[in-house]
């Protein structure tokens, strides 16, 4: 019998959902760094076991938003929510019980779903502080299960999966057997550009820079000819990401090109601009390509 079941992560940000994700799916699917707010609207990831076909949706990290643009991320998480089978409450075990993991353990004591705990990280703290914090949780509200992991290297994880098929309803697969995901190929693109920047210029550059496709053309030999354009909100930021001599975009667009030819399986031409456009965060384009409600 088939069976088929959404599951989806929440947590704060920087709690390693994304990393959980690619680890779950085996294939990356969620870019990663080590900037808070690096996913910015819900992310599919798709796997099989048998004939068992689970969809994780990862999600942005739940914060205290200030500005349209936080709402509408904040706003996604929960819209996620609806209609999950399971709801995996990743916690980052260093952060022990911060205010955010307090908020979000609340709003979860609310929602009629299934959640289970997934304390992350666990090869970095000793057990007794992961006990006490699995206690405290467990206080909060009703938790199925409790998962100790580390996303990262592995630990855990396939107890998480097992765990998961098993408790999956049965149901029609809504996706092919061979779909990792449902992110267009120029999203990705565009994604694993953004990734790119935030690991060379984290502690440089803000969150807030986008990425726009501006021409996309596949020849007959296979390959692709990619135009990427990274909006910057003033000549500062421009100038951080350019580098000097113009290195730093340099070194972007290689790791991106590199990546790219090993995700689509295609020879990448990949030329990358960098453009200041002050009020990108204010413009509704952007919301409604990453999923996003403008009207928040």
């Amino acid at each position: 019998m088939d069976k088929f079941g959404f599951v989806v992560l929440v947590g704060a940000p920087n709690a390693g959902k994304s990393t959980l994700i690619n680890n779950l799916v085996k294939s990356k699917v969620s870019i990663t760094s080590p900037k808070i707010q690096t996913t910015r609207s819900r992310v599919l990831g798709i796997t099989v076991w048998d004939q068992t076909q689970v969809v994780f949706i990862d999600t942005p990290g739940v914060f205290k938003p200030r500005k349209r643009f936080d709402r509408a991320m904040v706003q996604s998480v929960w819209e996620s929510v609806k209609g999950a089978d399971k709801i995996l409450f990743i916690v980052d075990v260093e952060e022990k019980y911060s205010e955010i993991t307090r908020i979000i353990a609340k709003r979860l004591s609310n929602v009629k779903i299934s959640v289970d705990l997934v304390l992350n990280k666990i090869d970095l703290i000793k057990r007794e502080r992961l006990l006490d914090l699995s206690s405290r949780l467990n206080e909060e509200f009703q938790i199925e299960q409790t998962f100790m992991i580390s996303a990262k290297n592995g630990d855990g994880v396939d107890n998480l999966i097992k765990y998961l098929v098993n408790n999956m309803p049965s149901g029609n697969w809504l996706y092919p057997k061979d779909q990792l995901s449902d992110m267009p190929d120029r999203l990705l693109a565009e994604e694993i550009t953004r990734e790119k920047i935030f690991y060379f210029l984290h502690q440089e550059l803000p969150y807030s820079v986008a990425i726009g496709t501006e021409n996309w053309k596949r020849f007959k030999d296979g390959s692709i000819r990619i135009e990427q354009v990274i909006y910057v909100q003033n000549v500062r930021q421009k100038m951080i990401v350019l580098g000097k001599s113009g290195k730093s975009i340099k070194r972007i667009g290689i790791e991106s090109r590199r990546e790219l030819e090993n995700l689509l399986g295609s020879r990448i031409h990949l030329f990358i601009f960098v453009k200041v456009r002050e009020n990108w965060l204010n413009e509704k384009e952007h919301y409604e390509k990453w999923g996003l409600n403008y009207n928040v």
